[in-house]
């Protein structure tokens, strides 16, 4: 496939505004290329434009990743329900699985905006916490809208709430609407798999009241 059909073929797939569409695929072909440290210099180094092309872009249409990524996710989980049978060819008694699991941003200084320092797995790490979550259909893995996670300071500098990580999990389950991804479906064939860092009576409750095991 050459540069112009793929192009055409990654934006076919998102409902974005002709006029950013040059800016936003460049961007996504950056993030998908390149593994290095993700910013809006080495975007520019990459692709050639300016700077300044990205930063307008994040900044004034900072809605889009989420519309398009709930849009996707929607259309592919409904797509894969319909054809599945249970999870683990058939040898688990559930369809579909939600796992969370949290993923740490490296940031090498405490001082950057939002950073701060971690207990994770074997010691301590400085930098963005988010909560992933995510659906198994078909052994397929569908990202749904990750949760970021925001420290005090940085909450009470832009006039936020400040929620525990527990407790945006807990408010994330009670408003996910499976039916909006797979249609109609029994709770009772959805399974939740999370660490031990989840291991809480809240969330326990949540999954409870939702039927799902």
């Amino acid at each position: 496939m050459n540069y112009a059909a793929f192009r055409k073929s990654v934006l076919d797939k998102l409902t974005i505004n002709k006029k950013v569409s040059n800016v936003c695929f460049s961007y996504l072909l950056f993030l998908m290329s390149v593994a290095r440290k993700h910013s809006l210099e080495e975007a520019a180094n990459f692709s050639g434009k300016n700077k300044s092309q990205f930063s307008r872009f994040l900044k004034n249409h900072s809605s889009l990743s989420e519309t398009n990524l709930n849009n996707l996710s929607k259309k592919q989980s409904k797509i894969l329900f319909k054809k599945c049978k249970r999870l683990q060819k058939g040898s688990l008694p559930w369809r579909v699985a939600i796992i969370v699991d949290a993923t740490i941003q490296n940031r090498s200084s405490i001082h950057t905006e939002n950073s701060q320092k971690f207990n994770h797995g074997n010691g301590y790490v400085i930098g963005h916490q988010w909560t992933n979550i995510v659906l198994i259909i078909n052994e397929i893995i569908i990202p749904l809208m990750p949760i970021p996670f925001y420290s005090k300071n940085y909450c009470k500098k832009n006039k936020i709430k400040y929620k525990t990580e527990h407790e945006v999990v807990i408010e994330y389950f009670e408003q996910l609407n499976l039916y909006e991804y797979i249609g109609y479906h029994s709770p009772e064939e959805v399974v939740v798999l999370a660490d031990s860092g989840y291991d809480d009576k809240r969330i326990e409750n949540v999954i409870k009241d939702k039927k799902w095991h």
